[in-house]
């Protein structure tokens, strides 16, 4: 079974700025609740080819992978992926402009779990969803106090 995971908000902040913060992926712990470190294994900046190794929490469980970056449209796109563990996973990022100040983000994940992980999709998409909302409104807080 496919999860399809695709949330958005707005955030008063200009799409450079929100582009800049969110296509960093060194950033990512600041904003992402589950997420407890990234390393690089190639050299920042990001561009096609980049590759990091994450470590998350989630559901209970200690996750490690490497995210490769396979799409990047400086300001408007960013796609990372990877092919190993029992959840592969695709995570993509869409800036775009609202008014003169303010940018609508877009994260989705998309993925096709194996094992235990397959059987519980639906369950982990709810997860999944529930999670993004609210580092998306994490990220929010965070970028519009600056």
């Amino acid at each position: 079974m496919t999860v399809d995971v695709l949330t958005e908000i707005v955030i008063e902040r200009p799409v450079e700025a929100v582009a800049e913060y969110v296509g960093d992926p060194s950033n990512a712990p600041q904003w992402y609740a589950n997420i407890e470190s990234v390393v690089w294994q190639t050299d920042p900046p990001v561009e096609v080819g980049s590759r990091m190794d994450f470590v998350a929490h989630f559901l209970g469980r200690r996750l490690a992978y490497t995210y490769d970056v396979v799409e990047l449209v400086p300001g408007r796109r960013l796609v990372m992926r990877t092919a190993q563990g029992p959840f592969p996973m695709e995570t993509s990022y869409e800036w775009s402009p609202v008014g003169e100040a303010a940018t609508r983000m877009t994260l989705r994940n998309r993925g096709e779990p194996s094992g235990f992980a397959g059987v519980a999709g639906p369950l982990m998409a709810a997860a999944m969803r529930r999670a993004n909302n609210k580092d998306l409104a994490r990220l929010k807080d965070l970028l519009e106090a600056t």
